[in-house]
Order: C-alpha cells, then sequence, then structure tokens
C-alpha cells in the first residue's frame, strides 16, 4: 500500500531524513516514535506535499503510484493528509458539516454519489456509537 524507499529529504538546505525505508501494508497500523528533531514531522509533511520540503532522492509509492507526482490535494483524496492537533476555528461550521464535506469530497472522487444531509446523520450517528464519541461532539463548531 505505502511503500518509502531510501528516502532523502531537506528543508531550507538541511537534510533532515537519511534514507528512509518503511512498508505499510493494508490492514496495517504503524507508529513512528523517536525523540525531538529525528525527522517524524519533516517525513509527514513529505508524504503530505508540503513544498518547503525538499525530496532529494529515494522513492514513495502509494498502491503503485508515484506519491512524489500527486499534487497535495490529489494526495489527500487518495488518504494521505495531515490532522492538525490544534486545528483554526471556523466560525459557523459544524463539525458534522465538516465531515460531510470531506466524505463527499472522498465520495465525489470515487465516483460516488453525494450523500445528503439526513444520510449522513444518520452514519455520523452509527459510527459515534461505535466508538464512544458522545454525539454532541457533532454538533459542535470546529475547534
Amino acid at each position: 500500500m505505502l511503500s518509502i524507499k531510501n528516502l532523502h529529504a531537506s528543508v531550507e538546505d538541511k537534510e533532515i531524513l537519511k534514507g528512509i525505508n518503511l512498508e505499510i501494508k493494508a490492514g496495517e497500523v504503524h507508529a513512528i516514535m523517536g525523540p525531538n528533531g529525528s525527522g517524524k514531522s519533516t517525513l509527514s509533511q513529505v508524504l503530505a506535499g508540503n513544498e518547503a520540503f525538499e525530496v532529494t532522492s529515494g522513492e514513495i509509492t502509494l498502491n503503485g503510484e508515484n506519491l512524489l507526482d500527486l499534487e497535495t490535494e490529489e494526495r489527500a483524496r487518495e488518504g494521505i493528509f495531515l490532522a492538525f492537533q490544534y486545528p483554526v476555528e471556523i466560525p459557523g461550521v459544524s463539525n458534522l458539516q465538516f465531515l460531510r464535506t470531506a466524505v463527499n469530497a472522498m465520495r465525489a472522487h470515487r465516483g460516488e454519489p453525494e450523500m445528503n444531509a439526513a444520510e449522513f446523520m444518520k452514519l455520523a450517528k452509527e459510527v459515534s456509537k461505535q466508538v464512544d464519541l458522545d454525539p454532541a461532539f457533532l454538533k459542535r463548531g470546529v475547534n
């Protein structure tokens, strides 16, 4: 699914990643841990397509496709994106609206029809129960 081979990357002409190799197969979960300055955030930024980070050598493939050839938005539609630990506030937008927009963008990418508000509300409530999330969270504003 995700394959990283001999990845070298730098930021502001300083090499941070020095030959990363990683293979993540479908269904696997990996945790990347290490001390501050070891390259965890740099790897995340490179995967997401942040242009401030330069890949100097190596390759990254996602489902057999060269990830480095994809724009940030294309990577996100394929499931590679960064979530913020402390997201900015989006006044007037509820978590439910935000999530529905994201889900419908992914559905459109796959050629599937959008979910209307009622369909999505039903799905969101079911998933909230599965993960023991208070449904009130869905009505809260983003951040």
